[in-house]
């Protein structure tokens, strides 16, 4: 059945009344460079685009359970409805992959990600459709409570608190985060002039400006600029031979690109960039610092840093708003990490080996992780082993002591 958008959002509801705004605006403008910042502009940047698409679609691509406690631990809940919204399909126009994407490509521009939740008449959640963080407003009414505003076709219509999965990114207050775009928009800015000027330069047919010398006195200098632009400007004219009459010569008079550090500086900018979203710089082809060793160790420390705090945001969110207070006791959502952090197969299979050994895991266990099939339970796929030569640590020696009682007795 196709369930209609926002379809709570748009029934009459009276506006409400004596309130106090708990959000707080960030204004996109002019930077220190000169140019204007905003999620649109950053994103034309292709730094930012880089790290934006790298932490959304990994995190996207992570396995997303809900789980239910058992006696023995924890297994999946298939049979909650939650679990296909979470895991597949949020709505019937999105996978569980895009709808996570685009969650943390507003949570890294806007700093907040917002979702509809849809109910049925019992009150079961039924879908989850993603809302523009830009048009969403975070209030409080006289009593306390949060609602939410969004913003549609220049009307604001008011959603409950638990019509809405407001995850918050960095803020001061634990309600509403902070964009990292607005914090850190004069480096953006910076980026975006160094990339400009680097356009305009090539346009220029990669020569800085200059001027025509002329010995007499030129009466149209406009005719004579413009007959020079169409024969050198541009990319496409660079490096023609340039034809000077009537004793006329061409000076420079720009600064030449290496000496402005203009390479370096677009270098440094990408830097500042992945500083800011905490991303690894070889993850955006910025290999200059980059070695066969440490990108490993950067590629770890980017699931460590990065991906986990972000997991643990949107794991502890969805749980306390889709879940109700008997349920929290009973059922945890949980990302799987296990295929980001496994490593190379000469690793995961060291690594099995000790588990497996140790008693630790069993084969199914080692297998679930490899996506294979299971081992029948009759064919030992759930043993715990241990190696033989292992002693409890307080019967260490046990053995050579009787051995020694008994050659005494035997002396006797």
């Amino acid at each position: 059945m196709k369930i209609p958008i926002l379809s709570r959002m748009f029934k009459t509801r009276g506006s409400p009344k004596n309130f106090w705004s708990s959000a707080y605006s960030f204004f996109f403008g002019t930077t220190s460079s000169g140019k204007t910042v905003n999620e649109k502009t950053a994103m034309q940047t292709s730094a930012v685009y880089a790290c934006v698409r790298i932490i959304s679609e990994t995190i996207a691509s992570l396995p997303l359970h809900l789980y239910k406690y058992t006696d023995k631990g924890k297994e999946k809940a298939m049979d909650h409805n939650l679990y296909r919204i979470l895991h597949s399909e949020p709505n019937p126009e999105m996978t569980s992959f895009v709808f996570r994407e685009t969650l943390m490509s507003h949570l890294l521009l806007w700093g907040n990600a917002y979702a509809q939740i849809i109910r049925d008449g019992r009150g079961n959640i039924i879908a989850l459709y993603p809302l523009m963080p830009d048009k969403m407003t975070v209030e409080r009414t006289k009593k306390g409570e949060l609602y939410y505003l969004y913003q549609k076709d220049g009307e604001f219509y008011p959603l409950r608190n638990d019509e809405v999965l407001h995850i918050p990114g960095l803020g001061f207050d634990g309600l509403i985060g902070y964009s990292p775009i607005a914090m850190a928009k004069n480096a953006i800015g910076m980026a975006i002039a160094t990339e400009e000027y680097g356009a305009k330069f090539f346009a220029n047919g990669a020569n800085p400006g200059g001027v025509l010398e002329h010995p007499g006195v030129v009466k149209d200098p406009s005719k004579i600029r413009e007959s020079w632009n169409a024969v050198y400007q541009g990319s496409g004219n660079a490096h023609r031979v340039a034809v000077l009459e009537e004793g006329m010569k061409y000076q420079t008079i720009g600064i030449p690109p290496e000496q402005a550090q203009f390479l370096e500086t677009r270098k440094f900018q990408i830097e500042e960039i992945c500083r800011i979203f905490r991303v690894p710089p070889h993850l955006v082809a910025s290999l200059d610092k980059a070695t066969f060793s440490n990108i490993e160790h950067q590629s770890i420390s980017f699931v460590d840093n990065t991906i986990i705090p972000w997991v643990s945001r949107l794991e502890q969110s969805i749980q306390k708003v889709l879940l109700n207070e008997s349920e929290k006791k009973a059922y945890l959502v949980k990302f799987n990490l296990n295929a980001r952090l496994r490593g190379d197969s000469a690793s995961r299979a060291s690594f099995y080996q000790i588990m497996r050994q140790n008693g630790v895991m069993s084969a199914n266990d080692i297998r679930e992780l490899e996506e294979m099939n299971l081992i029948p339970d009759e064919s030992g796929g759930n043993k715990y082993l241990v190696n033989g030569n292992f002693v409890d640590m307080s019967k260490a020696g046990a053995w050579t002591e009787k051995y020694v009682k008994e050659g005494e007795s035997n002396k006797t």
